[in-house]
């Protein structure tokens, strides 16, 4: 003999004639605290925070820029005598 029994009822009518607790709320607080993190990290990582974070790296005044530039060129630029004329030696 075989018998088959068919229930129809929701997730939510289940749990509560199983007894089980409804977890809605916890996930909802999870969720929201997962959803504002990956908004930060979003925030974090635009262009424009990114430049702002940099701006320090950067020359701040037509001074330092010439004096930046300058340095580069001694770099780059071989000395007088020297042989070999690669970055570095001199």
């Amino acid at each position: 003999m075989k018998v088959n029994i068919e229930i129809d009822c929701t997730p939510e009518e289940a749990r509560h004639f199983l007894g089980l607790p409804d977890l809605r709320p916890m996930q909802d607080a999870v969720l929201a605290k997962v959803q504002q993190q990956m908004l930060d990290a979003v925030t974090a990582l635009s262009p424009e925070s990114l430049l702002r974070s940099w701006a320090p790296l950067a020359p701040q005044s037509p001074e330092q820029m010439r004096d930046a530039m300058a340095a580069m060129f001694r770099l780059f630029t071989p000395a007088a005598g020297s042989s070999g004329g690669k970055p570095g030696q001199g």
